[in-house]
């Protein structure tokens, strides 16, 4: 007895080794367990393939089927999943504890942009010099972007310090 196949993709015609198979014909009807033989000649005449569709099965489950067809669907709608699927990036925004409001409204406007795209956006504030003496500004920083974007985002990850900055990541509700 041959367990599943062990070339990639499903047995086809004569690659099936099992001598007893649950058959499906072309238009749908189970035949119950027949003789491999029987399959084959049948799939023959339909002028079709032989495909063993679950090959892990107690007999194992064969259809009758256009084999080339078959594949092409297949390879059509793992396409089309792979094409609808939004890979998440994370954008990163870097701050200043003496960022004036002009220059912190643009960075803002480029928040937005990249939580309304379903993007993450890394929230980064980095201190130079004696600034790390006053990290209080900067933790009023990064509360006031929360603030600012309460309705439309999530903090994912809560302001730490490492080292001399401050990071904080939100992502779109």
């Amino acid at each position: 007895m041959q367990g599943p196949p062990s070339k990639k993709g499903l047995r086809v015609n004569d690659d099936i080794t099992e001598d007893k198979i649950r058959l499906i014909d072309d238009s749908g009807e189970n035949h119950g367990t027949v003789d491999l033989e029987k399959g084959l000649t049948m799939a023959k005449s339909a002028g079709l393939d032989l495909v063993e569709i679950s090959p892990n099965a107690e007999p194992p489950v064969c259809k009758i089927l256009d084999y080339g067809r078959f594949r092409y669907a297949a390879q059509k709608k793992a396409s089309l999943a792979k094409k609808k699927q939004k890979t998440v990036e994370v954008k990163e925004i870097k701050l200043r504890p003496g960022i004036e409001k002009h220059d912190y409204d643009v960075k803002m406007r480029a928040v937005d942009k990249f939580l309304t795209q379903g993007d993450k956006v890394k929230i980064t504030l980095r201190f130079r010099g004696r600034e790390m003496a006053h990290q209080e500004l900067g933790m009023d920083i990064l509360k006031r972007v929360e603030a600012d974007f309460l309705e439309q985002a999530k903090v994912e990850q809560a302001p730490k310090t490492e080292g001399r900055q401050i990071i904080m990541i939100l992502s779109a509700k």
